[in-house]
């Protein structure tokens, strides 16, 4: 074997090479894949008997770096810290066929510091079983943080000794699915009468400490000021509304709210020591702040000008209690801004350099860096795996969305960043919220294999190997994983994305004008004016940038202009129905036709009401027959369940 791979990391951080043969490859399916590997043809056999060296040693990049060698002779790891030899062994593990190790030189560190995925415990409460199950899965793939939904309106799941009615009442709820409860009274019961489940601190000090001594540190998140009911209904004077049933946020004029959020810090603080306390931050309606006496006093205290700033007033007063206490704030990205961070100097003032966790859309991560803040990217559009994973209707119900292993792959967590600003992205993370992943097998389900592309681009970086070759491995660690009874996704049976979305398609009415007589919304804008007349037809995301949304007046109103007067035969449009996100097939569809568009004849008119369906699909709508004119109309209404309608290409034949 060359030495190459051997020199000191720190003279070749920046020298990423990847070496291999197809051949090599296809036996070592290796995730995440170590950044320089050189491979032996012999093997080391009976490797539990063979010599094993470890040596500490300086200037490797990172706490989490190693050299690793198995020779015929035994085997050698270099490492700096105690992280490093733990990865090492990692690797081993993996390498292992039996008893015996592949012949190799490996020079191994990760590209991110943060490599998480996160649990929703709140909506579904899981088994302390399937925790450390999913620890373990996720220290194999080198994963290093586990962050835990631990509270929301669904249940609150840490048992906080000082307010116990925190789980004698609010881990307990009327309906054991979160939709039917949700869509139903949304109350609290008590253990016998209820269903949900809560973690007692010792549970979860066990577990941070499994965890832990596998390298995953646990994170936990206490939801605040806002997906708070089940606090606010066992406890309803930290509400405005001072009423059970009254509120869903945090009175942030109320004294007594940072009193009994500090003595809940404090428990929390004790059980997991983790530098990173998630406060979350997300969502906030705020409906009673305007009114409430309290909070006008503290606003006008504190010089503040609306609810958003009292927000912020909110969260910076909890990471300076955070601070203090010798941790880090991580909020959600609506903490960027008057609404918690929005200046760098305000913000070091805190003494501790809180980090927001980007959901919304990854151009925040720009904005919290110069608000002072670190950053984790865990966008929707790639790391949200409640979102589907193949063909909705292939799948079970899920809250929406296309998220496939191939998308998650292609995220960037560092794009259009400065490489200053760069600097401070601490990493990436998959969040799994389960409003519609009620068992454990379910949650497996959906993480698993989405979770290996998280873990080569959190180890890699923008190093890592072109998607096909990924997904060779990413299937041989499926089967692996199936296997050995994890309930992940068949990713050789995957379907993949709507076929129409690969071809585009042409037409009478291709580039032609569009008049939109009601908007499209400016989120789901597609390709702005001539969305809808350039032959490309959507996918199955709704936010791929193929579909226009409508909501003004629920209602979809365009004409289109072909140019001069001519023979239609045939008018069709896609609508899709997506009722998570509540996009819905329109009740109403009309098809019209004009010489000068004053005056148009009404072609069809089709009626039908609109009934909800589990998975997302999409339809066709269309009129067919003999007319003659220059413009185009379609329309189409919302029925009785309201929402939004998106359409993707008006084709006129």
């Amino acid at each position: 074997m060359k030495n190459t791979v051997c020199n000191p990391l720190a003279n070749i951080c920046t020298l990423l090479i990847y070496i291999m043969s197809a051949t090599v490859a296809a036996a070592q399916p290796l995730i995440p894949m170590p950044r320089q590997v050189e491979w032996g043809e012999a093997w080391l056999v009976r490797a539990s008997s063979a010599p094993w060296r470890t040596d500490t040693v300086a200037g490797l990049p990172g706490e989490e770096a190693y050299r690793l060698e198995v020779t015929p002779a035994g085997v050698h790891i270099e490492a700096g810290a105690a992280a490093g030899f733990l990865r090492a062994r990692q690797t081993l593990a993996a390498l292992s066929h039996g008893d015996s190790l592949r012949c190799c030189r490996i020079a191994d560190w990760p590209e991110y510091a943060w490599r998480g995925a996160m649990l929703d415990v709140s909506r579904h409460f899981f088994p302390l079983a399937h925790l450390y199950r999913q620890v373990d899965l996720l220290a194999r793939y080198k994963f290093n943080r586990l962050h835990l939904h631990l509270t929301d309106a669904a249940g609150w799941r840490i048992e906080i000794k000082r307010y116990p009615r925190l789980t004698q009442q609010g881990a307990w709820r009327t309906d054991a699915s979160w939709k039917t409860w949700w869509a139903g009274d949304r109350r609290y019961a008590d253990a016998l009468t209820g269903h949900g489940g809560c973690y007692t601190q010792d549970e979860l000090r066990a577990l941070v400490r499994y965890a832990a001594e596998r390298g995953v540190v646990v994170v936990p998140e206490i939801e605040m000021p806002a997906h708070s009911e089940e606090v606010l209904a066992a406890y309803p004077e930290l509400s405005c509304t001072r009423e059970p049933y009254g509120a869903a946020d945090f009175c942030p004029g109320n004294d007594s709210v940072y009193t009994f959020l500090e003595n809940v810090l404090d428990e929390v603080l004790d059980i997991f020591p983790s530098a990173d306390i998630h406060i979350g931050g997300d969502e906030a309606g705020k409906a009673a702040w305007g009114d409430c006496t309290l909070c006008r006093r503290r606003m006008a205290e504190e010089g503040l000008s609306d609810v958003e700033e009292l927000q912020g007033y909110f969260v910076r007063r909890m990471a300076a209690v955070l601070a203090a206490k010798g941790r880090r704030t991580v909020s959600w990205d609506e903490t960027v801004g008057a609404g918690g961070f929005a200046d760098a100097a305000q913000t070091a003032a805190l003494g501790a350099r809180p980090s927001i966790m980007i959901w919304r859309n990854p151009a925040l991560a720009r904005d919290a860096v110069r608000a002072g803040c670190d950053v984790v990217l865990s966008p929707a559009s790639h790391c949200y795996f409640d979102y589907y994973q193949d063909a909705p209707p292939t799948q079970p119900e899920a809250a929406g969305g296309f998220v496939t292993l191939e998308k998650v792959y292609a995220f960037r967590p560092d794009e259009g960043l400065t490489a200053d600003e760069a600097r401070h992205v601490r990493g990436l993370q998959a969040n799994l919220w389960a409003e519609y992943v009620p068992t454990p097998a379910a949650a497996e389900y959906m993480l698993w294999p989405r979770l290996l592309a998280i873990s080569e681009i959190g180890w890699n970086g923008d190093s890592r190997a072109p998607f096909a070759d990924f997904r060779r491995r990413a299937l041989a660690e499926t089967a692996r994983l199936r296997a050995e009874g994890v309930q992940a996704f068949d990713l050789a049976a995957e379907c993949g994305e709507r076929p129409e979305r690969s071809v585009p398609v042409r037409h009478m009415a291709l580039g032609a004008p569009v008049k939109y007589n009601l908007p499209y919304h400016s989120v789901y804008a597609a390709a702005g004016d001539g969305a809808l007349t350039d032959g490309l037809r959507g996918g199955w995301a709704n936010n791929d940038g193929r579909w226009q949304g409508f909501i003004r007046g629920k209602r979809f109103d365009v004409e289109v202009d072909l140019g001069r007067r001519r023979r239609v035969r045939r008018v069709e449009t896609t609508f899709m129905q997506a009722c998570g996100p509540e996009i819905f097939y329109p009740e109403m569809f009309v098809v019209s036709i004009s010489d000068d568009g004053e005056h148009w004849t009404e072609l069809c008119r089709r009626s039908e009401p609109v009934r909800k369906t589990a998975q997302p699909d999409v339809r066709r709508y269309g009129w067919s027959g003999r007319a003659r004119g220059r413009f185009v109309r379609v329309e189409a209404t919302a029925g009785a369940f309201g929402g939004w309608i998106f359409c993707d290409e008006i084709e006129v034949y």
